[in-house]
């Protein structure tokens, strides 16, 4: 334990970073913050006797970049291979899932109507869809902004991308827009730290989270944070 301490938090306080920006994730503000990440961040460093400092960002890529420029010591990220080269990821701990919105008057049905030329669909810049879509798409245009939802109104784009639950809270404040109900990707929000830590701690991590699934920890968490529809991940 004394390894992983020192190795995970070499400081004396584990510094985790936590983005605001998903709000199946983290709630709240940066001085109050809330929800399931939250939760496991002061889960970790219960277990390791250190302090815990939570440092909050509104996207993914700022928390990516808190941790890969020494910022932090712990990130709450999806999985993906972008990233995969510089965050030693343990196994998901929720899943969640991208969909896509359109108008609707669009001609745009399926999933696999959404991936030609001339659509151009709205992402938030360097979230976990982002990089997935920047992977995957072969004839649409990603375009990146704050919000998918919100440079999809601004620019008058053909398709919003983004995380179900405040997807779907987007079409229902806006009629003239509707769900393409089928999921785009499944989406796996790991626990990660550097690449440089030891191997024993990154097993820790792993086995961590494994015990935080099990116990039902992270569902009753989500249900205290008021995300029912969230997927706790299986078992690694």
């Amino acid at each position: 334990m004394t390894s992983v301490r020192e190795d995970l938090a070499p400081s004396g306080v584990l510094r985790a970073s936590i983005n605001l920006g998903n709000p199946v994730l983290a709630q709240g503000t940066p001085e109050e913050p809330a929800g399931v990440t939250v939760d496991i961040a002061r889960e970790i460093a219960r277990r390791l006797e250190v302090p815990l400092e939570l440092v909050c960002f509104d996207a993914a890529r700022k928390s990516f970049e808190a941790l890969t420029t020494g910022q932090a010591d712990l990130c709450f990220l999806a999985i993906e291979p972008a990233r995969a080269d510089q965050v030693a990821f343990t196994a998901p701990y929720v899943i969640i899932e991208g969909v896509f919105a359109v108008r609707r008057e669009s001609g745009l049905q399926a999933l696999a109507d959404v991936d030609q030329a001339g659509v151009r669909i709205g992402v938030k810049r360097g979230s976990a869809y982002d990089l997935y879509l920047t992977r995957t798409v072969q004839h649409a245009t990603i375009v990146r902004g704050d919000q998918g939802a919100d440079v999809f109104l601004a620019e008058d784009l053909e398709v919003a991308a983004g995380i179900r639950q405040p997807i779907t809270r987007f079409v229902a404040e806006h009629p003239e827009v509707r769900l393409i109900d089928e999921r785009f990707m499944e989406i796996q929000q790991a626990v990660g730290t550097t690449k440089d830590r030891h191997p024993d701690t990154v097993g820790y991590l792993h086995a961590l989270v494994e015990d935080l699934k099990s116990s039902g920890f992270v569902a009753d968490s989500l249900i205290r944070s008021h995300q029912p529809d969230a997927a706790v991940a299986p078992p690694a």
